[in-house]
């Protein structure tokens, strides 16, 4: 098992990363590999929406994007941790997937896809619907703890003292690797699902 754990803090060593901490706890007690991956100190631009990619087969923007997806194209599953700005993700984490989605030529579906947000107070659920859209629409699974996936505190570390987003943050994990493992073993009796041909209908032409 494979996983890649993106924290989309500008602080590396903020709330959000209390909880992937966690998870990481629990992928070394499973016996997943993981890498983690910072994008505080990485350049990410904006799409261009210049469809190169859709040549090139992967972003016309050479920076974080292209090598993240070098290494998603093997990975079995995603973590995107992220704090909360005005209920919705970090701008540079929306920026980052945009362009990880939207340039990945590879196959992404029965990767497991998750995230885990962190905030002073709320807004926790309107992120954690936004970013776990990324992977509905790429044929990902979704892995589930036992309530929406957040942690809270304001100041550096507070968020340790949430007892029960830490627990969450463990069981998310804990699914997680069960899920990749069921998903590998499904693949190894029945196969992969059968794909179909992709057909996009505009509403206005």
């Amino acid at each position: 098992m494979k996983v890649l754990i993106v924290n989309g803090s500008p602080h590396k060593d903020g709330n959000t990363m209390v909880a992937l901490r966690a998870m990481m706890e629990v992928f070394e007690e499973e016996g997943a590999e993981y890498e983690l991956f910072n994008i505080a100190d990485k350049a990410v631009e904006d799409c261009r929406g210049c469809g190169a990619c859709s040549k090139l087969g992967r972003c016309v923007i050479d920076d974080a994007v292209n090598e993240f997806n070098e290494k998603f194209e093997n990975a079995d599953g995603i973590v995107i941790g992220s704090p909360v700005y005005y209920a919705a993700a970090a701008g540079r984490v929306a920026s980052f997937l945009n362009r990880v989605f939207y340039s990945a030529k590879f196959d992404t579906t029965m990767k497991v896809g998750c995230c885990f947000c962190a905030a002073r107070r709320g807004g926790i659920e309107t992120a954690f619907d936004q970013i776990n859209k990324y992977f509905t629409i790429s044929g990902m699974p979704i892995a589930s703890s036992r309530y929406w996936n957040g942690i809270h505190g304001s100041k550096p570390g507070e968020a340790e003292q949430d007892l029960e987003g830490i627990s969450v943050a463990r069981i998310l994990a804990r699914n997680m690797c069960f899920l990749m493992k069921s998903i590998s073993l499904g693949k190894e009796t029945y196969g992969a699902p059968k794909s179909e041909k992709k057909n996009v209908t505009n509403f206005i032409r």
